[in-house]
């Protein structure tokens, strides 16, 4: 997912995306509606939270939001990425400069 962070915009980072023939799409500042694994991270994070031994330092968290991850129905992935062609498609006929449209 490229979002323009500095990081993602390096020479190296260009430099393999040339060698893979990516090219890049131009994206909106703040756009989680454009991002894949926010759809996903909405229907494990409240798993976690409500377990009943919440994790209480960083060793348990990575555990609960891997077995969380884990559980997520294969189904429900393939839907998320199947829905970028439309949620890019229509980004494309919004006028970018409503930030409200993707806030």
């Amino acid at each position: 997912m490229d979002d323009n962070a500095t990081c993602h915009r390096t020479l190296a980072v260009q430099d393999c995306l040339d060698s893979e023939g990516i090219q890049r799409r131009v994206w909106p500042a703040r756009s989680p509606d454009l991002n894949p694994i926010e759809k996903c991270v909405g229907c494990f994070g409240g798993q976690v939270a409500g377990r009943n031994y919440p994790p209480t330092n960083k060793n348990t968290l990575i555990r609960a939001l891997t077995e969380e991850w884990d559980k997520l129905p294969q189904q429900l992935l393939d839907n998320v990425v199947q829905s970028m062609v439309r949620r890019v498609a229509s980004h494309s006929t919004v006028d970018v400069s409503r930030t409200d449209t993707f806030l």
